[in-house]
């Protein structure tokens, strides 16, 4: 984790997310790219058009620059190489573009969650990124003084699309040299018994070194309320898990177990696009 992308929107949620990023960039002698969205009003054909907003603009601008500068003055960013960006775009948009043009190996972002209408209608930036972003999300809900991954749990079906996300989320685990606790949810709806769900795991697991690797088939009504009892279970430090990025009227009818996750658990949540 050598390139780490970090949104703020200089709330005490974006904070911790950037104290969570200068812990893994001192652990990998990497580097953050911190990013500040200027988004711009919607109304009339320009929102650039028209002279007399560009000075409003600029001051808009000149604001976030010095807030930027004061940020990266904090004590807990020493010895931490750090990068400004300020751009007029919308905010998830601007996180995703900027995600690639920097190469980043993960994008870490805090979060309060959405709840209700808010959920269900407009939702978060944080999720709409989680949902496109092909890099890695780390999301922060809340102040993480020593951030660790120890006990990291990643669910999975375990089909073969999960192989890719599951690789990242491997690799993931060994840079913080984690113990990975791999669990299938088992529900109502979707029932396998112990023996089928431990098959399917190990032909899932074959070749791939399992020394520091725990596996799980764990009961519940839903997968996510599973995921969300098994971590407090174990008392994980860290919750994973792939996501298929839907969209459009799939994502409103089917929802994302991963947005969900982003929205609803109180504990650090890692997402993997499949």
């Amino acid at each position: 984790m050598k390139r780490i992308l970090v949104p703020t929107d200089f709330s005490k949620h974006a904070e911790y997310a950037l104290k969570v990023a200068a812990q893994i960039a001192k652990k990998n002698d990497g580097e953050i790219f911190l990013v500040h969205m200027l988004e711009l009003p919607t109304s009339g054909n320009d929102a650039l058009s028209t002279a007399h907003e560009i000075p409003e603009l600029m001051l808009f601008k000149n604001a976030a620059v010095n807030k930027l500068d004061a940020i990266m003055d904090a004590d807990y960013l020493d010895g931490v190489k750090i990068s400004k960006i300020i751009q007029f775009e919308m905010a998830f948009d601007g996180i995703v573009k900027n995600g690639k043009a920097h190469n980043a190996d993960l994008i870490v972002m805090g979060s309060h969650g959405a709840n209700g209408f808010q959920e269900m209608f407009i939702g978060s930036n944080t999720e709409k990124v989680v949902r496109n972003s092909e890099i890695p999300v780390l999301v922060i809900k809340r102040d993480e003084e020593t951030f660790s991954a120890s006990k990291f749990v990643f669910a999975s079906d375990f089909s073969d699309e999960a192989k890719k996300p599951f690789e990242k989320a491997f690799d993931f685990a060994k840079s913080f040299g984690a113990h990975l606790h791999l669990v299938n949810i088992n529900t109502p709806n979707n029932f396998k018994s112990t023996k089928v769900a431990q098959q399917t795991i190990n032909d899932f697991l074959a070749g791939t070194d399992t020394s520091n690797i725990t596996t799980h088939i764990y009961n519940d009504v839903n997968v996510e309320k599973g995921i969300l009892h098994f971590a407090k279970s174990v008392d994980a430090d860290l919750i994973g898990m792939s996501t298929h990025g839907r969209k459009g009227l799939s994502h409103f009818f089917n929802g994302s177990i991963s947005e969900d996750l982003v929205n609803h658990a109180k504990r650090p949540v890692i997402t993997f696009k499949i």
